[in-house]
């Protein structure tokens, strides 16, 4: 959810805050102290070195990615994203949550020949500057606006509202909306989960922590086409789902 700018612990205002009712506020408060934890690894984003052997890996200069952590994706995140597009080769890739990560699924993507990724962000401004950003160094990404609203009675929080989306999605990236939404906010991406590709691929980032962990329980006795299971490598631990082909 931001491109270079050094991020703090949480995240910014938005006027989607407004619809965010008192039993959410309560649900964040309630799930504060266990959250913690995970939101003071995160700064850390992942060692130096993996950073430089990632913009190795992808041709890009030294200094192309930002200071990582906090509310950016984190190394392990990013490596693990990069095995499975240089692996997989996937045509549609849908991300939630633009930024570094953006910059470097449109590097992966460029690198093995696949179309251009499509990106939701609730953030106009960073929307602007993630397209920017991505010019710079000659990649592309279809970056659009999407507020965030409540989407149905399923889920609490707030989603991203991408109007219509095209079915056949080969890999689907959820690292937003941030929890301070609602710890939950993000399992409000099942509501996609029938346009993906048989064989599709789902990875929801901060899966360790508790919000995300109830995510994965529900979505696992919901969609039982979908194979989870939590891999535990980065700073945050990213939940993988596979749909059975």
């Amino acid at each position: 959810m931001t491109s270079r700018e050094t991020t703090g612990l949480l995240p910014r205002d938005h006027a989607a805050n407004a619809h965010v009712g008192w039993a959410d506020r309560a649900a964040v408060a309630l799930l504060a102290p266990f959250t913690a934890p995970f939101l003071l690894k995160s700064l850390r984003g992942g060692a130096k070195h993996e950073k430089q052997r990632l913009c190795r890996r992808l041709d890009l200069a030294p200094d192309a990615l930002p200071n990582l952590g906090s509310w950016k994706a984190d190394t392990g995140f990013l490596h693990l994203i990069v095995d499975h597009i240089l692996e997989h080769r996937p045509q549609r890739v849908v991300e939630f949550g633009c930024g570094a990560s953006s910059l470097v699924i449109a590097a992966a993507l460029k690198q093995v020949g696949c179309p251009p990724h499509l990106s939701f962000d609730q953030h106009a401004d960073f929307v602007d500057q993630t397209r920017g950003w991505l010019r710079e160094h000659g990649l592309e990404a279809e970056i659009r606006h999407a507020a965030l609203k409540p989407i149905d009675d399923d889920w609490p929080g707030l989603f991203y509202d991408t109007g219509a989306l095209e079915d056949g999605v080969e890999l689907m990236i959820i690292d937003g909306p941030p929890w301070t939404i609602h710890p939950m906010t993000r399992g409000g991406a099942a509501r996609l989960f029938g346009h993906l590709a048989p064989g599709a691929t789902v990875l929801l980032d901060d899966a360790a922590r508790p919000g995300e962990r109830l995510v994965a329980r529900r979505w696992k006795k919901a969609h039982p086409e979908i194979d989870f299971h939590l891999w535990k490598g980065g700073e945050k631990g990213t939940l993988v789902g596979r749909k059975r082909g």
